[in-house]
């Protein structure tokens, strides 16, 4: 049998406390941060006692859940991974980089942030190396214009290919209809709006 919605009072509640938050979160983030996850357990606790749900018993069926989840998007997961490498090795990535670097690097995308904005869509990990290995080479550095933008092209940006194949293929859709191009539209739109802010903020430098 199906659990009753939730009071329109309840959601609104949620809403306030969230925002209300917001604020307290800007001005005493340094004290308040280590308390944030703490509170949201006791918090999510509480609600489930006071709604009278087997708190447990609710948590070990959904952790069962998962760990099959888990199980049917091991092979989704392999495959975008052998993908990813494959094209990161075969230096494919290199070619397409040294081919429109140059042009990209007239709108404030250089070659040496190129490939953190081709890489992203497909594979979060792989991104983060390339993070990583920019900012911490000597000849480029965290503080310069491609660190900065980098590190926003990071935060801006999804994974598209790695979600939709892992999770599409984990539900069994093949259809996946418009979901990839507006996935890659928000993928450029982050894009454009990284080096457009740190163009604005930092300059070409």
């Amino acid at each position: 049998e199906a659990s009753a919605a939730y009071p329109g009072w309840v959601s609104m509640l949620a809403l306030g406390a969230v925002l209300a938050f917001v604020p307290l979160a800007v001005i005493y983030g340094q004290n308040i941060g280590p308390w944030i996850v703490p509170g949201l357990a006791i918090a999510l606790l509480g609600f489930g006692k006071l709604r009278k749900v087997p708190v447990y018993e609710v948590f070990v069926e959904g952790a069962k859940d998962g760990f099959q989840v888990a199980i049917k998007i091991i092979p989704y997961l392999v495959a975008i991974l052998v993908a990813v490498g494959m094209f990161r090795q075969s230096g494919a990535m290199d070619i397409i980089v040294g081919a429109i670097g140059r042009f990209t690097a007239h709108i404030g995308l250089p070659p040496e942030a190129l490939p953190m904005a081709l890489l992203r869509p497909l594979s979060g990990s792989g991104a983060y190396g390339l993070v990583a290995a920019t900012i911490n080479d000597p000849a480029i550095g965290p503080d310069s214009y491609v660190g900065y933008l980098v590190s926003t092209l990071q935060g801006s940006t999804e994974t598209t290919f790695y979600v939709m194949a892992v999770y599409f293929g984990a539900v069994q859709i093949k259809r996946m209809r418009h979901a990839l191009a507006a996935g890659l539209t928000a993928d450029l739109a982050g894009i454009l709006a990284a080096v457009a802010a740190c163009s604005y903020l930092y300059g070409n430098r």
